[in-house]
């Protein structure tokens, strides 16, 4: 059983080596040039104007939620689609369904001005 195996052992310990090494390397090898620009924070291109836990508004997180909720449900069509053929026409009712659920919720969100930012 562990002839099987070993090759793969071997393998992933060859890889992790190897990618230590280069790592090490960059670090070993590279250049190091500090200064005060260089070890400023950064954001945005701009320096920081305000305390790091500021608040942001709410809009903002229900935009993420909303782009996550769709892409997920969007993900959900790819299997859907490589498996067309073998489901038939119950699969394309069921998944019209699903799409008709999914577009009232968007019209939804959209009426309620979820998506717009001002």
């Amino acid at each position: 059983m562990l002839a099987n195996y070993l090759p793969i052992l071997v393998f992933l310990v060859i890889a992790g080596g190897f990618g230590a090494m280069l790592i090490a390397l960059g670090f070993v090898l590279g250049p190091r040039r500090p200064n005060t620009e260089k070890l400023s924070p950064y954001e945005c291109g701009f320096e920081p104007f305000e305390d790091s836990r500021m608040k942001f508004d709410v809009r903002y997180y229900l935009v993420a939620i909303l782009f996550i909720l769709f892409d997920l449900e969007i993900a959900f069509l790819f299997p859907w689609a490589v498996s067309l053929r073998a489901l038939g026409h119950l699969g394309i009712a069921s998944m019209a369904v699903f799409l008709g659920i999914l577009v009232i919720g968007f019209v939804y969100e959209w009426k309620k001005g979820a998506l717009e930012w001002d």
